[in-house]
């Protein structure tokens, strides 16, 4: 029922989260989305983001992803359903009520090929032993990628993490302009050999970086 009152007007719950303050699932023109006060967390314009840099990526060669920032499981439903990607994905989100809404609003489900891990993505890029052919970054706190993940301690552990023909692909910035910080990761990247594309304004919004190793 709710899904074709969407048609008509949007129709929304509220649910708050220590880690995102008030999020919104809201039902609007037969699909549902995951947002913030001022942002798109899951499903709408961060999907068709992502989805930009994803074509962009040879996903036949990646057997296996890190997702860092799960939000309601857009990610993992466009890599299933749209590029038909069957092998193991690794989600990480700091947020418990997010994974939940994930779960139980968004039918995410834990299987065979897709682990999901509630932890902050500091971290678990810490501690983290494995290496994947792709990695996803996007952490934002409603409108802001927190500074630590715009700090190079961070992407010399993402190096680290990734082989060494991987993809990493971060969506960077809603800002305008690209910060001092963003251009010190973009400069980082590549100085260790990693082809670099920056896409700005990417759906009228964000930049995405997209880097590839030689």
């Amino acid at each position: 029922m709710a899904k074709l009152l969407s048609y008509f007007y949007p129709l929304t719950k509220k649910v708050h989260s220590d880690h995102s303050g008030t999020l919104e699932i809201t039902w609007y023109n037969g699909r549902k989305h995951l947002d913030t006060k001022n942002a798109n967390y899951s499903y709408g314009s961060l999907q068709r983001i992502l989805k930009f840099g994803l074509e962009k990526i040879n996903l036949k060669q990646v057997n296996s992803v890190l997702l860092l920032g799960l939000g309601g499981g857009s990610v993992v439903e466009t890599l299933r359903h749209d590029f038909s990607y069957s092998k193991t994905i690794t989600a990480v989100d700091i947020d418990p009520v997010v994974i939940d809404i994930a779960k139980n609003e968004f039918n995410l489900k834990d299987d065979a090929h897709l682990h999901v891990v509630c932890e902050d993505a500091l971290h678990y890029m810490q501690t983290n032993n494995n290496r994947y052919d792709l990695i996803i970054i996007d952490l934002f706190i409603d409108t802001e990628v927190p500074m630590p993940f715009l700090a190079l301690p961070f992407w010399k552990q993402v190096l680290t993490a990734s082989t060494s023909n991987g993809a990493i692909l971060f969506n960077a910035s809603l800002e305008k302009t690209k910060s001092t910080a963003l251009i010190a990761v973009i400069e980082f990247l590549k100085s260790h050999k990693y082809h670099t594309e920056v896409f700005e304004k990417v759906n009228n919004t964000n930049t995405l970086i997209l880097s590839k190793g030689l």
